[in-house]
């Protein structure tokens, strides 16, 4: 099979990547990539790397990052509109810079010739584009765990995989093909940490006591970050995370951020952490998924996370992770397993085996290749 793996990266870690590195605006679509993929941010390569182990020829498009996509205007495109596009030497109003992603990526599309087109956003395309992607033959794959768009726009997809095992029946009652597929973790992570001097396992040094790391703004999160501003008055922990300039004046999480922290920013942290505190979106409505889970456990810290009626199905609670019932519970186990480093340990690290055993994207992939190659075979 050949897979473009499509990808929409959040747009401040965009503009944090090329402030780091200004250089690359002007640097060869090659080198513009491997670098955006070195940071480790979301599934980075995770896809493409082990899907080309397993046999299949797969590329990396990140379809909304302008100074990358520009490059590749600028290196691959043979019309004049595209060469146009590649000229363009600042970011452009928004209308027009939505035209322009979507025509670079149509190219990007019909220059690799893909068999399947996975979608990482779901939002990233019309279903007018959708449907030509499905004219021209492609098995167009979309892959959710948050907020689905309308029925109107899922129709328009083949297959949809989610990490989210209650939308899998909603996705299938709408005639909508539609899989199971849990969220991993990016073993890599490992590499570029141990390239950092850090060695991720939990009874390495861990300068920080409890952590979260995560999105803060109360407009998308108000349920999460009011848990975590109530927890100041009675939990030390640090948090780093995006979304801070719409907390309040008045907030005390103020006082505990440290900034943002992405891709191999954030593995860093948590690696150096003992407890790393999670949450859940909204969509996840009480149902353990989301990707700080198998980051926390990969890098050896201890996972303090919501009870879920899935959670055992990932990790075995008191054994390899730790839940928490309501607010109290979490404050109790916050101090607990502070104080008791022994079982921190032990759980943290039974925690990592697992993640390591069971939930990798290397494992991951060769369930996706399956259920795609079936799909192509019908």
């Amino acid at each position: 099979m050949r897979i473009a793996v499509v990808d929409a990266y959040y747009p401040a870690f965009v503009v944090d990547h090329y402030r780091r590195h200004p250089r690359l605006r002007e640097a060869p679509y090659k080198e513009q990539l491997a670098a955006l993929m070195d940071r480790c941010f979301g599934t980075s390569d995770a896809y493409s790397r082990h899907l080309r182990e397993l046999g299949h020829d797969s590329v990396d498009l990140v379809a909304n990052c302008f100074e990358l996509q520009r490059a590749w205007a600028r290196e691959h495109g043979p019309s004049h509109f595209l060469r146009r596009l590649g000229s363009l030497t600042t970011p452009i109003g928004l209308l027009a810079r939505r035209s322009f992603f979507r025509a670079i990526l149509r190219a990007q599309v019909d220059a690799f010739e893909p068999d399947v087109v996975y979608f990482q956003d779901l939002w990233l395309l019309g279903t007018g584009q959708l449907d030509a992607f499905r004219a021209q033959g492609r098995l167009v794959v979309g892959q959710i765990a948050s907020p689905a768009p309308s029925a109107e726009v899922l129709r328009h997809y083949d297959l949809i995989m989610t990490s989210f095992p209650h939308f899998v029946g909603r996705f299938r009652s709408l005639g909508v093909d539609s899989e199971y597929l849990k969220i991993g973790f990016y073993e890599r992570a490992l590499e570029r940490l141990r390239e950092r001097g850090i060695t991720a396992s939990p009874e390495s040094d861990r300068r920080y006591g409890a952590t979260f790391v995560g999105g803060l703004n109360p407009a998308i999160h108000g349920d999460g970050t009011a848990l975590l501003e109530r927890l100041t008055a009675q939990v030390e922990f640090d948090v780093w995370g995006y979304g801070a300039d719409g907390l309040a004046q008045g907030s005390p999480l103020r006082k505990r951020h440290h900034g943002e922290a992405w891709g191999i920013e954030m593995y860093e942290v948590l690696a150096r952490s003992r407890i790393s505190i999670n949450r859940h979106i909204g969509a996840a409505e009480g149902r353990a998924n989301n990707m700080r889970m198998f980051e926390t456990t990969g890098v050896g810290a201890l996972l303090l996370t919501e009870a879920a009626p899935n959670l055992a199905d990932l990790f075995e609670p008191g054994r390899e992770v730790v839940a928490y019932e309501s607010e109290e519970d979490l404050v109790e186990k916050v101090h607990h397993y502070l104080e008791h480093e022994d079982e921190r340990l032990r759980i943290a690290a039974a925690g990592q085996a697992r993640t390591l055993a069971e939930h990798t994207y290397r494992q991951r992939m060769a369930e996706l290749a399956e259920m795609l190659d079936a799909r192509l075979k019908r």
